[in-house]
């Protein structure tokens, strides 16, 4: 199974790194709530425009995941924990920072999903 939700994780990591929403929304449930330092996003359409706002704010993004934890599994749900690495251009200087996330995931029609994420400095 944890092989199974890593897979999940890289899959999410990559839809990330194509700074395309279409191929970000999949892997959030409707209902799903993000926490970043900067604020809090409830419902898919508070997500789409945060994580859009990113996409737009920071040219050349990478964004890896790493050191990944799963301190619970269970058929229908999961939570990790791991560490994020981010790199990019902001306002024409190359940036880049690291910190904390944890994610719950659920299974929804036979697809994990992320209903929570949280992600800090």
């Amino acid at each position: 199974m944890e092989q199974e939700l890593t897979q999940f994780l890289k899959a999410y990591e990559a839809a990330n790194n194509s700074h395309v929403w279409e191929n970000v929304a999949p892997f959030i449930a409707p209902q799903a709530s993000y926490w970043f330092t900067d604020g809090s996003h409830f419902g898919i359409d508070e997500i789409r425009r945060a994580i859009e706002a990113t996409f737009a704010n920071i040219q050349d993004e990478t964004y890896e995941i790493r050191d990944v934890r799963w301190p619970l599994v269970k058929d229908d749900a999961a939570v990790c924990t791991y560490t994020f690495h981010w790199r990019g251009i902001i306002d024409g200087q190359a940036k880049s920072g690291s910190g904390r996330g944890t994610n719950a995931l659920q299974r929804n029609n036979g697809a994990w999903q992320i209903v929570h994420e949280h992600l800090s400095n």
